[in-house]
């Protein structure tokens, strides 16, 4: 009675090979993800990258407490400033910080034979990833010095900004090539795993054909199996995602400066919905596949 019952259970419709679907389709999709972190880390670089390049303000000279004050203020309420932690990226260089800076890397005290400093007090800002076209940054630039009490305004040369532009889109479209290319590898590796999954049914999908069972009946528990598996393997996926960040976090602590808790998290739920998907339409074409073969194409 046993191992008739065990003889019928392996018989049941939908009931194939569940470990190595979702296995294979779990490593499918941790390979899309890892790639995606990489594109995430990457941006967020670039983003970096950008927001390093500052504009410095020089100021006139004698201005009071409460003019640097509002010139801070005014500086801050820019929508072209770098924001970090919730606070614009604006500070204040005293000419004497400037003199010792300046001594400090060319080993010359310049104000011993100048008898003075001839410097002037400054702010230091920096301006947003998506403001740095050379255009923009002209444009930032008259607006700056608009502002009462700064008497110049100046930053890295245009060319610099240019390569860093270009530099980057170049790498963005490379990377992005290669993702589409990922993707598709993992779509077509997924679609074999299940079609294969699904050739020891064929007999028995025919068997449900022969006794008038209609298509979708027995489609269905094939592609609820297929979805949930889908499901399944996307949390493992994104559980091993998680556990390597956490570990390179630890091992590389400037990770942490390019990580993107939002991004990562719509990646990971982006893996569930992919998995679900692609399982789902993988199949339902090889189920209908082998609903659609005469008795002599089974074999």
């Amino acid at each position: 009675m046993a191992k008739q019952h065990k003889s019928i259970k392996k018989k049941k419709l939908g009931n194939y090979p569940h470990t190595m679907v979702v296995f294979s389709i779990s490593l499918a999709l941790f390979v899309i993800g890892l790639f995606g972190l990489l594109l995430i880390h990457a941006n967020r670089l670039s983003e970096q990258v950008k927001e390093s390049i500052e504009m410095q303000l020089y100021l006139d000279r004698n201005l009071t407490q409460k003019q640097l004050a509002d010139i801070k203020k005014t500086l801050a309420a820019k929508d072209y400033v770098a924001i970090k932690s919730d606070t614009a990226q604006v500070r204040f260089v005293s000419k004497e910080k400037g003199a010792e800076e300046f001594i400090g890397k060319s080993g010359e005290d310049f104000t011993s034979f100048l008898g003075e400093n001839p410097l002037r007090d400054a702010y230091v800002i920096n301006i947003r990833a998506e403001s740095t076209t050379p255009a923009q940054m002209k444009g930032i630039q008259n607006d700056l010095e608009g502002i009462k009490g700064v008497f110049e305004v100046q930053y890295v040369e245009v060319g610099f900004i240019e390569s860093i532009n270009s530099n980057i889109q170049k790498i963005s479209i490379i990377l992005l090539g290669f993702a589409i290319i990922l993707i598709l590898v993992v779509i077509i590796l997924i679609n074999n795993t299940i079609k294969l999954a699904l050739y020891s049914q064929r007999f028995l999908i025919r068997s449900m054909q022969l006794v008038g069972a209609t298509g979708f009946f027995i489609q269905r528990p094939f592609l609820n199996r297929a979805a949930w598996q889908g499901v399944m393997s996307g949390i493992i996926a994104s559980a091993l995602l998680f556990a390597l960040m956490q570990y390179a976090y630890t091992q590389i602590e400037e990770l942490k400066e390019l990580q993107n808790e939002e991004q990562t998290y719509i990646l990971m739920g982006a893996l569930l919905v992919i998995g679900c998907i692609i399982g789902f339409l993988s199949s339902y074409r090889a189920v209908r596949k082998y609903l659609r073969l005469s008795l002599d194409e089974l074999y």
